[in-house]
């Protein structure tokens, strides 16, 4: 690997492991400190994610050897055109959602609210660039052990009560994770996973039936983060409980789980499987399809406008692992772009729907009529462009994803199940947030005086911030040229599982020979 890049990829794991904990021995009790470390970290992530993405572009993919040691014996973290585009998602999210917690006051509610932001960073920028099974565990755990401090940020019973929920839901699935890490690693002695693409392709048939219980057990642990259908009851409770900025962070929670089904389902179990080959598709396709309809006509049932962003997220995992589902490189690249989309509008909703709830008083998130309120109607449009781009309509980027999954999957068997669950979800969408608005806004306005507020922190940097992540939406529809090349190619690369077995194994994978 290229030595500048070697140095960028091991920044974007160092700095936030070393800035965590410097925030969380010496900053603790300096805010302002505090808050210009973290905008300032966060703002270098986009930096060093945007160059390697840049980068990864070319299409080379390229590992990292820690310590010299050469793979499969070492540990090694892997830069393609996948990984560098969650990095920088998950950057720019994070230098969002950190200036909007530091402009309306969220960080200051709790201690070590910066210190988790940035170990969260830790978890998921290593789950993207590792090349190992055993080590996405261990980022897992990383950042699921950050996510447990911020959800309670704030505190107040509810979030204790999703909080424990979160917790004994995430210690079964860290549980299960070791169960079907050791099974593969006992039939086959590695947990790299180009060496396991190499070893699962050439298993003779006696060990297959041990490395598909592993692929099984696997699948359930990663659709466990993904919220996918049954195992989804833990995300909307524990969304709507903690506090916008972290909800919005949450965003990209998900798509960990989405990230580690498309990396395993590829490299791992991909063509070259034979009878083990894309094991998990047709048990995923059916469970995407109840997800996408449970998650959109969870809208429906929502009396809070939190817990209709909450169920927004299921529904747009159920779309997203719909095209995946069905492993064609077609449906892949459309599913990346989808992924860039709901992650920034799923974000955008929860900082939105909090804006609306700050200003609204007594009435705060309720589905309910009340008197008019601060800025109502800056928000309604806000929250008018946050519903259409959740919903998949023009002229934003949900539009557009939409279509290019409904093409992606048009030559699949099931084309015609997915076709139809995803119109049917997005008039139910229009319908739900068509509801939720003139409750919220249109009989609101025929009430007589305003809402009574206490002094508003973010008052116009929480509405930028917000705005900003709507105008990122708008920007992914203008570039959708050059956006789908890159996710297309990011597709046509994940089919193309030697590359990263000859990058990671070959010659030139680095190490100690």
């Amino acid at each position: 690997m290229n030595p500048a890049i070697s140095f960028l990829v091991v920044a974007a794991l160092i700095m936030p492991a070393v800035l965590g904990a410097l925030g969380l021995l010496a900053l603790r009790h300096r805010l302002a400190v505090s808050r210009m470390v973290s905008i300032a970290a966060c703002a270098a992530l986009v930096a060093i994610a945007a160059a390697l993405t840049l980068h990864a572009s070319g299409g080379t993919t390229e590992s990292y050897a820690l310590g010299n040691w050469r793979a499969p014996f070492g540990i090694v973290l892997v830069l393609d055109r996948l990984s560098a585009m969650m990095l920088l998602l998950t950057a720019v999210l994070a230098l969002a959602v950190m200036i909007y917690a530091v402009v309306t006051g969220i960080d200051r509610k709790g201690w070590h609210f910066h210190p988790l932001f940035q170990f969260q960073l830790l978890g998921l920028n290593g789950a993207f660039l590792t090349g190992d099974l055993f080590n996405l565990f261990v980022f897992f755990e990383v950042l699921l052990i950050a996510s447990y401090g911020l959800l309670l940020h704030g505190q107040g019973p509810a979030r204790l009560k999703a909080g424990v929920q979160y917790v004994v839901i995430n210690l079964v699935g860290s549980t299960l994770f070791l169960v079907g890490v050791g099974l593969l690693y006992g039939v086959t002695g590695t947990l790299n996973m180009a060496d396991l693409a190499v070893k699962v392709a050439a298993a003779p048939p006696g060990d297959q039936g041990l490395i598909a219980a592993a692929a099984l057990v696997l699948t359930v642990v990663f659709a466990l983060k993904a919220a996918l259908v049954p195992l989804h009851f833990w995300l909307p409770g524990a969304y709507a409980a903690t506090t916008a900025a972290v909800a919005a962070l949450f965003a990209i929670m998900t798509k960990v789980g989405a990230y580690s089904l498309i990396r395993t389902g590829t490299l791992i179990f991909g063509e070259d499987a034979g009878p083990l080959a894309f094991l998990t598709g047709p048990w995923m396709l059916p469970a995407a399809l109840i997800t996408t309809v449970i998650g959109f006509v969870g809208l429906f049932a929502a009396r809070r406008l939190r817990e209709m962003a909450a169920w927004s997220v299921v529904g747009s995992m159920g779309v997203l692992l719909s095209a995946v589902s069905v492993f064609r490189v077609e449906a892949m690249g459309p599913a990346l772009y989808y992924v860039l989309h709901s992650t920034l509008a799923g974000a955008a909703l929860f900082l939105v729907v909090d804006l609306i709830a700050k200003r609204r008083g007594e009435q705060g998130d309720a589905l309910e009529a009340g008197p008019r309120f601060c800025q109502s109607e800056l928000l309604s449009g806000l929250f008018f462009l946050a519903a259409i781009g959740i919903v998949g309509l023009p002229p934003l980027s949900g539009f557009i994803g939409k279509l290019l999954i409904l093409d992606g999957v048009r030559a699949a068997p099931e084309a015609g199940w997915i076709w139809g669950t995803i119109l049917i979800t997005t008039l139910i969408g229009v319908l739900a947030f068509a509801r939720a608005g003139s409750r919220i806004f249109w009989k609101s306005a025929a009430i007589e005086g305003e809402a009574p507020v206490r002094a508003l922190r973010g008052r116009t940097g929480g509405v930028v911030v917000a705005g900003g992540l709507l105008a990122a939406l708008a920007a992914l529809a203008a570039l959708g040229g050059p956006v789908t090349a890159y996710t297309d190619a990011a597709a046509a690369q994940l089919f193309d599982p030697q590359q990263y077995v000859d990058a990671v194994l070959g010659e030139n994978g680095g190490g100690r020979r």
